[in-house]
């Protein structure tokens, strides 16, 4: 699953072995907020795809994506990141948003 948030980028799988969820991001801007409010350390792995992870239960896991959900307070998520992450990570989310304009449906417009 990937989630994008005013604080930044995640990308989060199921550890195989144990069920836990790896939170991953290229950034450890994006993992600050949950490894504070989880207590969980941010373990760096520069040869992985993500260099950044951290490891919440999955419980904890849908309480932080919960949390996104209900905080929403902003009429622009763009906008809104840039005020928190800065220009750069708002450029980048409006790369995104523009080539998402690939999986329109012939139905869309």
């Amino acid at each position: 699953m990937w989630i994008f948030t005013t604080s930044g980028f995640v990308s989060a799988v199921q550890d195989r072995s144990d069920r836990t969820i790896i939170v991953r991001s290229r950034d450890r801007l994006s993992l600050s907020d949950i490894s504070e409010q989880f207590n969980a350390r941010i373990v760096a792995t520069p040869r992985a795809d993500y260099p950044y992870r951290l490891v919440l239960k999955p419980q904890q896991f849908a309480d932080w994506v919960k949390e996104e959900a209900v905080s929403i307070d902003y009429p622009n998520f763009k906008s809104a990141s840039k005020i928190y992450r800065g220009a750069t990570f708002a450029n980048i989310l409006n790369k995104v948003w523009s080539v998402m304009h690939g999986v329109e449906d012939g139905e869309a417009r």
